[in-house]
């Protein structure tokens, strides 16, 4: 059984918080990052993204074993292809649509789909729709640079 209170009785928190806000409450430590003041930059593979949520980069310690960050792809864009060597990926499609390409399989991608990427797989996506390809990723153990291979030839 659960009880909830309110705002008001947890000391006035508000319904909105900006990126990095911690909230602590009963012992526990809360960290909510909002899109809406994330920052986004192109990533090395092409893709515009922010990272979301990385253990590496918050002031608290966050006790995760993933990154997680929030991506897209205009229409007619593509992500070059590269590998993690030693990571995980999950990529979970938000909106838009387009394909992924992981090693020499090629998949359909829409809203609601989710697809994993194994350690050492090249993978890109490409956006095939006329709307932004959006999607979450969820890369395990968390990204880190130096396991990043990005293929230096463009995507015919």
């Amino acid at each position: 059984m659960h009880s909830f209170i309110s705002p008001a009785q947890a000391g006035g928190i508000s319904a909105i918080f900006p990126l990095g806000t911690h909230l602590s409450c009963y012992n526990s430590d809360m960290l909510i990052h909002d899109l809406r003041h994330a920052h986004y930059f192109t990533a090395g593979d092409g893709t515009t993204l922010c990272e979301w949520l990385h253990p590496a980069r918050e002031d608290n310690h966050l006790h995760i074993t993933y990154s997680l960050a929030h991506a897209m792809l205009r229409p007619g864009e593509a992500s070059r292809p590269h590998r993690l060597r030693t990571s995980s990926e999950v990529f979970v499609i938000m909106g838009g649509e387009g394909t992924i390409s992981v090693d020499d399989e090629t998949a359909p991608v829409a809203p609601g789909r989710a697809v994993y990427v194994p350690p050492g797989a090249v993978q890109h996506l490409r956006n095939t729709g006329s709307e932004d390809l959006i999607f979450i990723c969820l890369v395990s153990p968390p990204w880190r640079t130096e396991d990043e291979e990005v293929e230096q030839a463009l995507i015919p």
